[in-house]
């Protein structure tokens, strides 16, 4: 007989993280909520993987297990796999090196279905490095969001007022979605990116129903040198994916004012000003910027005037616009 649906299919994409895996499933195993299935994908990793994988092959939770043959290129390309493989209502991807509070489930489960028509919830995340030491900063950056418990907002005003902006999902293993709302997304470029591609899969999600915000730090996002979010940092591949998604953004909210999309190019400008590259690498990225968004370094210096004036009433910044 085949298996009751669950309400949540849990999806754990892993590569080369053996070292992590045990106690990243464990911390599904433990959640609270218990009504979900566990999808185990692995992208043909080379360090014992799979034999760590195999042992929870049987578990009654796990309903899949999937290795790949050949490395997908992309930790998007295995999002979307989990995705249409996924029968619940809500998809959790579980990153292989990341953890999770054994109420983080229960939580955002109950939120999102106290709601109607919700996309997107997510809580906030702290960091811990390698040896599982916790950082203590501040990454969610709430301010007086975090007086509440939660929030609700909707969707299309989350998308511009917020992700337009920055990727205020820090972490996918900090939030759950509508699996059937991201298999009908009208774009699914996202998995053609390697560095942002959850930017952009979290802004299309918000364009498809409401978001919510938890605020609790129920999720840890593992902080490492081979974090794909570490690496793209060290060329211009991320920039080029941001610039990217900015323009993409732009097309989905065509009544974005002049001024806000002048700042937003600019804060681009002053990322690529403020990379460790040569200056003939930044120059390249400057070019493509400029090409790319019809932009140019009066921008930058609109941007940087701003920065002056963000305190008067009335004029516009990130963190004013915020919702």
């Amino acid at each position: 007989m085949e298996k009751k649906q669950p309400l949540v299919s849990v999806v754990i994409p892993n590569y080369n993280y053996a070292r992590y895996l045990t106690r990243r499933i464990e911390s599904v195993l433990q959640q609270t909520f218990t009504d979900y299935e566990l999808i185990l994908l692995d992208d043909a990793s080379t360090d014992g993987s799979v034999e760590v994988l195999e042992r929870f092959r049987g578990h009654e939770h796990v309903s899949q297990l999937v290795v790949n043959g050949e490395n997908s290129g992309s930790p998007f390309v295995q999002w979307l796999r989990g995705i249409r493989l996924a029968r619940g209502k809500y998809v959790w991807i579980a990153e292989a090196d990341d953890d999770a509070r054994p109420d983080f489930l229960e939580t955002c489960v109950s939120l999102a279905e106290h709601y109607d028509d919700v996309a997107i919830c997510f809580a906030g995340s702290k960091l811990f490095d390698a040896d599982g030491r916790v950082e203590r900063r501040d990454v969610n950056h709430w301010g007086r969001r975090g007086k509440k418990l939660f929030a609700c907002f909707d969707g299309r005003a989350y998308a511009e007022h917020n992700l337009y902006w920055k990727n205020y999902i820090i972490n996918a293993s900090g939030a759950i979605f509508r699996r059937d709302y991201a298999l009908r997304l009208p774009d699914m470029s996202f998995v053609t990116m390697r560095f942002c591609g959850d930017w952009m899969f979290w802004f299309e999600m918000a364009l498809q129903g409401k978001v919510v915000e938890v605020y609790r730090n129920l999720n840890f996002f593992r902080q490492h040198p081979a974090k794909a979010t570490v690496a793209s940092h060290r060329h211009g591949d991320g920039i080029r994916e941001d610039v990217q998604i900015v323009r993409m953004m732009e097309g989905y909210l065509p009544a974005l004012p002049v001024y806000k999309k002048r700042l937003r190019r600019g804060l681009l400008f002053r990322k690529i000003r403020r990379m460790h590259l040569s200056q003939d690498e930044k120059e390249k990225l400057y070019a493509h910027l400029s090409f790319a968004l019809q932009s140019g370094m009066a921008d930058y210096w609109l941007e940087r005037r701003n920065q002056f004036l963000r305190l008067l009433p009335g004029v516009v910044s990130a963190k004013k616009d915020r919702l």
